[in-house]
């Protein structure tokens, strides 16, 4: 069974030492845990990470991490998951796994009669600015000078795996202060738009979205 729990508005480098420190004790049995939690502004910079992608961070800390992927950035308004799953016991590997975290944030879109979309080669969920409820299928990378154009990126990701064990996770825009993520190349993508629900029309409470996320999450990762 998957326990599934709020954590609130914590610090970004201290819960990360909690995730590092229950992937590190954790045994055979221990149960699967999912942590929901949010944090002060705070940007990221994973294991991929260029200097050149943060173009201002204007105060806000910028915090070197092992996850996996390139600089983002975390404030309040955004529900951050943490899934601390054993794969081998879920008998899936990290391709599924991401497939499955991605599935989960656009089952929660889905919720708010908005439409998440996958982009290839570009892992996190994408939504139409033009048109956020529109469910048809996206049709090919657009402009290659410009793939991501007309689209917004609604929710980050980025894991490590260590012992087969998960941790980092996933980033759900709710109701931002959208400003920082000018200060960086999201993800490692010049001009990438982020957005969030409030943006796509959508006013809902940080608490709603946490509860709907950490289901379907819990739906996705229990065997």
């Amino acid at each position: 069974m998957t326990v599934v729990k709020t954590l609130g508005r914590v610090g970004y480098a201290a819960t990360v030492e909690a995730m590092q420190a229950f992937t590190e004790a954790r045994g055979a049995d221990t149960p699967d845990e999912i942590w929901l939690c949010e944090h002060p502004p705070t940007y990221t910079q994973g294991l991929a990470g260029k200097p050149e992608h943060l173009l201002n961070p204007a105060g806000i800390p910028v915090v070197q991490t092992n996850r996996g992927g390139q600089v983002t950035y975390h404030g309040p308004g955004q529900v951050v998951a943490y899934p601390l799953i054993d794969l081998r016991r879920q008998g899936i590997f990290v391709k599924e796994y991401v497939f499955r975290l991605e599935t989960a944030v656009i089952q929660t879109l889905d919720r708010f009669g908005v439409t998440g979309h996958r982009v290839a080669g570009a892992p996190g969920i994408y939504v139409r600015l033009d048109a956020p409820g529109a469910h048809a299928a996206l049709t090919g990378p657009g402009d290659p000078r410009d793939p991501f154009r007309g689209l917004g990126k609604v929710a980050a990701l980025g894991i490590k795996i260590s012992r087969h064990c998960s941790y980092h996770g996933v980033a759900l825009n709710v109701a931002m202060d959208l400003k920082p993520f000018a200060g960086i190349n999201p993800c490692g993508y010049a001009g990438l738009e982020t957005v969030d629900l409030v943006k796509l029309g959508v006013h809902t409470d940080w608490a709603t979205v946490a509860e709907i996320f950490g289901e379907r999450l819990r739906a996705q990762l229990t065997s």
